[in-house]
Order: C-alpha cells, then sequence, then structure tokens
C-alpha cells in the first residue's frame, strides 16, 4: 500500500503525541523530523526509528527534501507564519498547529500564496477528525434537539496555580519569558486555548444555514503584566441568527465542555477537545447518552485523513475538516477577540 511521507518541523510535546499516532496508521509514516535542538533530533530519531538521512538540524533542509510528502510544523505560534510561508513557497502540503497563524494580516498573506496552487495548507485542529463529532453532526441533522439558537463552549485550565498537600490552593511562579506568558511568542489563552471554542462555533453556526460573518459582542478580556490575555470571554453573533457564549484561561478550570441548545433540546459534549472520555449527552423528549468507541491516540484520525487527501490528491481536506476559509474567519474571530 503507497504510503504518504511525513515531515515534522519541531520536536516538543505536541510533536511526540503526534508522532506516537502514527502506530497502526497504514496509510502513512514518518519519513523525517528537523530540529535545532540536537538531543531531541537524537531522541525522536532513536525512538520512531528514523533514517539518518531525513533527520535534519536545518528546518528548511527538511523542506527541501523530495522525499517528503506532508510538512508537519509544530514550532510555538509565533514561528508558524514564517515556515509556514517558506513551506508554501516549495509547493509542499503544508500542516500547521493551531493557531495557523498569531493575527489576522498574516493569515491574509497566506491566502494569497495558497490560491490556484496544487497542494493543501491546513490547521491542525485534532478535535475535527474525532469520531464524536461526526456523530454531533449527525445528531443535529436529525433535528434531535430541533431548530438551532446558541452554545456554549469552554476550555481553561488553570496553569498559574497549584494545590498544597493540604489542598490549598497556591499562586505559581511565572516565567514570564515562557511562551505562554509572552506577547510576542504569541502567547495568551485567546491563541492557545480559546482558537478551540471560537473554531467548534463556526462549525456548529454552519449546521443552522449558511453565513457570511459574526460580530464579536460583549468582550471580557483580562490581562495578565505581560500583555497576554489569561481570562477571556465573548459572545459570537453570526448573520444567520446564532450565538456563540466562548470562554477561555489561564487562571480558571473551565474544562472542556461544550452545550449546543435547540428548541426541543440540548447536546453536552463532556470533553469537546480530546475526547476522554468520548461521552456526547442528549437531553430532549427522551434523554440519551451516546458513548464513543475511539482510537486511544486522537491525532492517528488526523494523519489518516490528511494521508488520504494526498494520496487522493485532494487540495481541500474533507468535511469536517478544517477548511482554508474557516481558518481565515477563525483567526479574523481571535484577532477582534484580542484587540
Amino acid at each position: 500500500m503507497k504510503k504518504a511521507n511525513w515531515g515534522i518541523i519541531g520536536l516538543g510535546n505536541i510533536a511526540r503525541e503526534f508522532a506516537n499516532g502514527f502506530a497502526g496508521v497504514e496509510n502513512a509514516c514518518i519519513k523525517g523530523i528537523a530540529s535545532n535542538n540536537l538531543n531531541r533530533l537524537s531522541e525522536f530519531k532513536k525512538k520512531f526509528n528514523i533514517n539518518e538521512n531525513y533527520c535534519f538540524s536545518n528546518y528548511q533542509d527538511l523542506i527541501d527534501c523530495k522525499q517528503i510528502d506532508i510538512i508537519y510544523i509544530t514550532l510555538p505560534h509565533s514561528l508558524h507564519y514564517e515556515w509556514v510561508i517558506k513551506c508554501l513557497n516549495k509547493e509542499k502540503n503544508t500542516i500547521v498547529e493551531k493557531p495557523a497563524t498569531i493575527n489576522f494580516e498574516q493569515i491574509s498573506n497566506i491566502k494569497k500564496k495558497i490560491l490556484s496552487k496544487n497542494f493543501f495548507f491546513a490547521e491542525a485542529f485534532m478535535y475535527r477528525y474525532h469520531p464524536q463529532i461526526n456523530k454531533v453532526i449527525q445528531l443535529i441533522r436529525e433535528k434531535k434537539i430541533g431548530n438551532l439558537i446558541n452554545m456554549e463552549s469552554y476550555f481553561g485550565v488553570n496553569i498559574m496555580e497549584k494545590k498544597t498537600l493540604f489542598g490549598i490552593k497556591r499562586k505559581k511562579k511565572i516565567n514570564e519569558k515562557s511562551r505562554l506568558f509572552d506577547k510576542n511568542l504569541g502567547g495568551g489563552a485567546i491563541l492557545d486555548l480559546g482558537c478551540y471554542p471560537s473554531s467548534m462555533s463556526l462549525l456548529i453556526a454552519s449546521l443552522k444555514s449558511d453565513f457570511k460573518d459574526v460580530v464579536l459582542k460583549d468582550k471580557n478580556v483580562e490581562l495578565f503584566k505581560t500583555g497576554v490575555d489569561i481570562n477571556s470571554y465573548t459572545k459570537l453573533v453570526f448573520d444567520n441568527e446564532f450565538i456563540s457564549f466562548i470562554g477561555t484561561s489561564f487562571n480558571k478550570n473551565l474544562g472542556k465542555q461544550t452545550r449546543i441548545k435547540g428548541d426541543i433540546g440540548e447536546i453536552i459534549i463532556e470533553d469537546s477537545w480530546h475526547g476522554n472520555p468520548s461521552k456526547i449527552f442528549i437531553n430532549s423528549k427522551k434523554n440519551e447518552t451516546v458513548n464513543i468507541e475511539a482510537k486511544s491516540n486522537i491525532y492517528t484520525y488526523e494523519i489518516e485523513i490528511f494521508s488520504k487527501n494526498f494520496l487522493e490528491n485532494n487540495y481541500e481536506i474533507e468535511y469536517p475538516g478544517v477548511k482554508f476559509n474557516e481558518t481565515f474567519l477563525n483567526m479574523k474571530i481571535l484577532d477582534n477577540w484580542l484587540n
């Protein structure tokens, strides 16, 4: 069976989890890796049995490698744009970790690059390839909760406090130069976590009816002393009359739940982003709980679908994957939320 050869740029924690997702995948393999951290490069090479000829300390060398079919970029947010552009200049199929860029200007420039090109560019929201999303779409289309009205979606983790042995919360000492708290590095909760509920909102709103625009109202953004947001909320008002309330935080455990309301009930996704547990509650005329059987590594689905699209010469990722127009609008939302 023909396989898509993947190359990974940046070998941090997400890259490691992603690479583990190749186990058992029949239509893809990790062919090459690139990192300027030689220890990580060596460790990754050994763990995933990468040929020495495809282990690069220079990112550009991986991009230039003709044996690599798909590049996966998992660098810090502030480096996404630079290396996406370099991949697209070489007409490489490119997957970039969320958020695709750190502002609307950057995604607008990328849009100019990908018009009428025979390669794909996509943002790697792994939750969109998990089977629980297909189930949610099915339930909505079957009118299990009637006509869509609004939704609430959150992603927040308290990384600024820790509990002592006695259960007392204490503030952590924050490294203000870390990527999460450095504005120049694309830090802050909105770009790191808030991009998930905003992207989910775009998907669910489209199931009500087509829309052209969305307006942000009731913005509430709490800033840390470094200038990054740490606790933020807003209301998305779509021009098809759908409304979404979204929130994200670095100092509150908001969880990962999404509640989608219709005129005869609601759907609750317990863990919207990782499917752990993969459980959907339907509160309607008949209350139901749907448990989804899923693979142990959420990235496996993403790898399989992107590889399938490459092998079939599809240059726009199949539904419900994130298409470019959605990435473009999502970045516009995030930019407006931040500013």
